[in-house]
């Protein structure tokens, strides 16, 4: 049988982990390398020739996926982490449900997180979705994803834009997930599809992590959400007196006429969904 699923990795200076992950990755599967300085692209080439390789002059963060979607050659792509990978037989079940319900966009893995394989903790949030199925679907109705646990319809993800270069990483995919449903697409959380996660020992003592993920959320909010919620979303940043968090904010004021430029509120139907989730 062709292979219906592309596995697309992003990595940047993290050899190390990627002679880890690849093995484990099922062909085909594009490595998008983000302007990597310790030799990345040419280390994969030499030790994974079958791997292709997408190497970047410079780091477009989190949209370099985009280059690794437009060059698969497959109807579904798989994305992983240089410290991720998916477990046997899991994107062949993912493409089955893919195949068998035209209108799901995304399909959410469970993930497994280090050696122990502990459940990570988003997926137990995933779960147990309140969201109404409006039609039938292979496990709960969800608005939102992270990458290294999903596989997703390459004609939707490309349909709303991939991920984009105002928001960058991490939280890359709230926005899409926004857009897809938005556009009448389903994403949905199944068990049975599985994916590791090994987080990499690299640590973030700066809370810069805390910073990009405040900036990020903020921008997602400022393109894609009413005024009331902005407004709520900055004020709840406020009220946390948390200096990453805050640091954050400024990052996003910064940012902000991007963000403006790129404005599209949801439909109604959306922000449901979004107040059953909160």
């Amino acid at each position: 049988m062709s292979a219906r699923v592309t596995t697309v990795v992003i990595s940047r200076d993290r050899w190390p982990d990627l002679q880890g992950s690849l093995p484990h990755h099922e062909p085909p599967v594009v490595l998008v390398d983000n302007g990597s300085r310790d030799g990345t692209p040419w280390h994969v080439g030499r030790a994974f020739p079958d791997v292709e390789v997408i190497a970047l002059p410079h780091n477009l963060a989190a949209p370099a996926r985009n280059l690794g979607v437009e060059a698969a050659g497959t109807p579904y792509v798989a994305f992983a982490d240089d410290d991720s990978w998916w477990a046997p037989g899991a994107l062949e079940r993912a493409a089955d449900l893919l195949d068998a319900h035209p209108r799901l966009a995304v399909v959410h893995a469970r993930i497994l997180v280090g050696p122990e394989e502990r459940l990570d903790g988003l997926c137990a949030r995933l779960a147990d979705s309140p969201l109404p199925r409006t039609r039938e679907l292979p496990g709960p109705a969800i608005v939102g994803f992270v990458a290294c646990g999903a596989v997703v319809r390459r004609e939707a993800f490309l349909e709303v834009g991939g991920f984009d270069a105002v928001v960058e990483f991490p939280g890359e995919e709230e926005r899409v997930a926004l857009d897809l449903v938005a556009r009448g697409w389903d994403l949905a959380y199944v068990d049975d599809v599985v994916a590791h996660h090994h987080p990499s020992p690299v640590r973030d003592p700066g809370g810069h992590r805390r910073t990009r993920i405040v900036r990020n959320h903020l921008l997602t909010t400022l393109m894609r959400r009413p005024w009331p919620v902005v407004l709520r979303e900055v004020g709840a940043v406020l009220h946390e007196r948390d200096l990453p968090a805050a640091r954050g904010l400024v990052h996003a004021v910064r940012r902000s006429p991007r963000a403006l430029a790129a404005r599209r509120v949801v439909p109604e139907h959306v922000e449901d969904l979004l107040a059953l989730l909160s």
